[in-house]
């Protein structure tokens, strides 16, 4: 098993998390694994990184004693039992801490129970977002990897595109892109990889059939990988055979809105502007009834992050933030199409990872 080496950044996270979200006489229980790795390097599956105004404490079990020493240089080590939570609760007490915030969206009712019986409810804060806000703008680090990560996809699906034919199943297709992102180096996939063709690329999230590729029909692919931790997603859709021009109009619509969405990225901006720009696009070209979910979405240490590229979303978009822009149009029992780049909004513009065109493909 290898370890991997602590972001040179996270002491920095570390400090910009207590000058802003912990006061004296305060802690913050981070129970959230991508979080955790965030503050503190440790990659592992199993911890509790406690933070206080002064002082940060991870806790983990014996089974991580050697991983966390290795990966966690940000904060003290702690090896307890099974019982992390209660530990990291008992030594915030000890510290002196009058109010231990949690992160309400992240903790079973189970561990907020337990953690009531040992540091009484009246002592505890549910709190939200308190990471994830820190999470959603980006360094220099996480965006290497987060290119790098959509270098490999990329690479991946251009090497199936030649497997792509009438006759072959979904299944395959998948099972052939997983396999390659491996041999790549990735951890895994961010998700599951989703191959949809014909009538099935109008399901969004379809999940990959034994139905075999037809001609004249499209095919979706969307995948992403996990590199150094981070993530990748790519959405890229092809037609098998010669496009009819309702075809075309259906992908050129996509396209478009992809670009009016990227132009529309900048520091400043709200993040529903640029939802609005994609479908301003696709209603004017008639389609705006089969465009079912939002532009896009934060990624990072997770697949899907803050912020929401959504038509109800007010917050400004900040210099640093990787977003996606995946606008579809999903045809009802005929065939859907989407696109997807990853981007990083900059102070007057984006910047793409994504390294390949977005032209259609005709095989």
């Amino acid at each position: 098993m290898g370890f991997s080496v602590t972001s040179s950044a996270v002491p920095a996270r570390l400090k910009r998390l207590r000058k802003g979200s912990v006061r004296a006489a305060e802690g913050l229980l981070v129970t959230h694994l991508p979080s955790v790795r965030y503050l503190s390097g440790f990659t592992g599956s199993f911890g509790v990184l406690a933070v206080t105004h002064e002082d940060c404490t991870f806790f983990t079990a014996e089974l991580y004693r050697t991983q966390a020493r290795q990966e966690v240089k940000s904060a003290q080590v702690r090896v307890t039992g099974p019982d992390a939570l209660g530990a990291a609760a008992r030594w915030m007490i000890r510290q002196g801490v009058k109010r231990i915030l949690y992160e309400e969206n992240r903790m079973k009712v189970s561990e907020l129970r337990h953690l009531e019986k040992v540091a009484g409810q009246d002592r505890l804060s549910p709190v939200t977002g308190r990471v994830e806000k820190l999470r959603m703008v980006k360094d220099r680090e996480e965006i290497a990897s987060i290119r790098a990560s959509q270098k490999l996809v990329a690479r991946v699906f251009q090497e199936v595109l030649p497997l792509v034919h009438p006759g072959v199943r979904e299944l395959d297709l998948a099972a052939e892109i997983d396999y390659r992102m491996r041999r790549y180096g990735a951890q895994g996939p961010s998700f599951d990889t989703i191959i949809a063709s014909g009538p099935r690329s109008a399901l969004p999230h379809a999940r990959p059939s034994a139905k075999r590729l037809g001609a004249n029909e499209f095919v979706v692919f969307d995948l992403g990988a996990i590199l150094g931790g981070y993530c990748s997603d790519m959405t890229r859709t092809v037609f098998l055979g010669t496009p009819a021009a309702q075809v075309r109009k259906q992908y050129k619509a996509v396209q478009d809105a992809l670009e009016r969405s990227r132009e529309a990225v900048k520091a400043g901006v709200a993040a529903s502007e640029v939802d609005a720009a994609a479908r301003k696009v696709l209603k004017k070209r008639g389609f705006g009834p089969y465009f079912v979910h939002s532009t896009g979405h934060g990624l990072g240490l997770e697949v899907h992050e803050e912020p929401g590229v959504t038509r109800s979303n007010p917050e400004k978009l900040k210099a640093g933030m990787v977003i996606t822009l995946e606008p579809g149009v999903y045809l009802p029992r005929k065939g859907g199409v989407r696109i997807e780049d990853v981007v990083v909004v900059r102070a007057h513009g984006a910047e793409t990872l994504t390294p390949l065109k977005t032209e259609l493909i005709c095989l």
